[in-house]
């Protein structure tokens, strides 16, 4: 589980605390307003262009910006699909990891899912992503950095539609999110403190996803930071979890039950339960009912159920369930009184399970 020790990415402005700014504008020389303009040009302009900084003095702008600044990702790689309004981004790190975003637009909504490490560790064989192993963390600053990214395209219309703002944001990108805790838990802190000290984010409008590092969940549960927990069961019985999420041999189904529904609890929040369907192995209506009955016993109206028709990678043997299992299912569900909803699966023409392109450019 843990990432091979690589170099750091250099220190961006985006690592740093309000005060912290402050202290690294004040060493360079600058006046501590300074800090609140490179804020204001950041979180409310999304540039760190230092051609578009004209209200620093121009002798040091172009140093100011390559300090706090410093590029740590580029794009490589960009898929588009449903007329342009769904982006999938491949994007290259400092030391040339690989990680994916992808920017969805709706009639009434824009989601982004980013990525929170570079690869993942937790081993999951129907994920493109488990498959490539974990490369290493990603820090809180390349997280942002894809957040940036995607609030500048949709302020500058570059998506069909107009310009626009970003309305959610989901950690279901590459990687476990719980298990680069301190850059996520961070990353969040950044999106919804208010602009331009932050990118002025709903946390109700952010999901944290996690397989279900109970530990983690019972640590975020304390946050006080009421963003929506998403966990990723994908088979309610032990036998089957273990090999569908190798995860469950350390903290079991119930156990992650157990922690979601006391992060409901004390946040107030109802939990999303993700649920691939893979065609004849986890997509049994029995195992409807069970799921069913297993979040009954938790009580009522404090989850959400998505499954989501799997997203199957080349080569794969594990492929998405037929329409008719799949309603069935869906049907089991409803008739336990669990609301549940199928997850929409956009950008399957453009490589659109995380993972993918990163694999596609392993394998050229």
């Amino acid at each position: 589980m843990a990432p091979r020790r690589r170099g750091k990415p250099p220190r961006h402005f985006a690592d740093l605390t309000p005060a912290e700014r402050v202290a690294s504008v004040e060493a360079m020389g600058e006046k501590p307003f300074r800090a609140k303009q490179l804020a204001t040009h950041y979180f409310t302009h999304f540039t760190a262009d230092p051609a578009e900084m004209t209200d620093l003095p121009a002798a040091t702008r172009d140093e100011v910006a390559r300090t706090m600044f410093p590029q740590l990702i580029r794009p490589t790689r960009r898929l588009e699909a449903d007329g342009g309004t769904t982006v999938k981004t491949l994007w290259h790190l400092f030391d040339d990891a690989k990680v994916e975003s992808v920017l969805m637009r709706y009639p009434n909504r824009t989601t982004l899912c980013v990525s929170s490490q570079a690869g993942c560790g937790m081993a999951c064989p129907f994920c493109a992503t488990g498959q490539l192993g974990l490369t290493r963390n990603l820090s809180t600053a390349e997280i942002v950095e894809q957040v940036r990214a995607a609030m500048r395209s949709l302020a500058r219309g570059e998506i069909p539609g107009g310009p626009t703002r970003l309305n959610n944001l989901v950690f279901m990108g590459m990687g476990e999110p719980l298990a680069n805790y301190k850059a996520v838990i961070e990353t969040v802190r950044t999106l919804v403190a208010p602009q331009p000290e932050g990118l002025g984010m709903s946390a109700r409008n952010i999901t944290v996803s996690t397989v279900g590092l109970v530990p983690a969940i019972e640590k975020l549960t304390k946050e006080g930071i009421p963003v929506t927990l998403a966990l990723s069961l994908h088979a309610p019985d032990d036998d089957l979890r273990s090999e569908l999420v190798p995860i469950n041999t350390r903290w079991s189904v119930d156990e992650a039950l157990d922690a979601a529904r006391r992060y409901f609890e004390v946040t107030g929040r109802r939990v999303s339960i993700e649920y691939a369907l893979i065609k004849d192995m986890n997509d049994h209506a029995w195992r409807a009912d069970l799921l069913g009955e297993k979040l009954n016993a938790r009580g009522k109206g404090w989850v959400h159920v998505n499954p989501i028709p799997l997203n199957p990678t080349p080569g794969s043997i594990w492929t998405a369930s037929e329409r008719a299992v799949e309603a069935e299912f869906v049907a089991r569900l409803r008739a336990h009184g669990i609301p549940t909803t199928i997850r929409d699966t956009r950008g399957s023409d453009i490589d659109g399970a995380c993972g993918q392109l990163a694999a596609d450019e392993e394998d050229e």
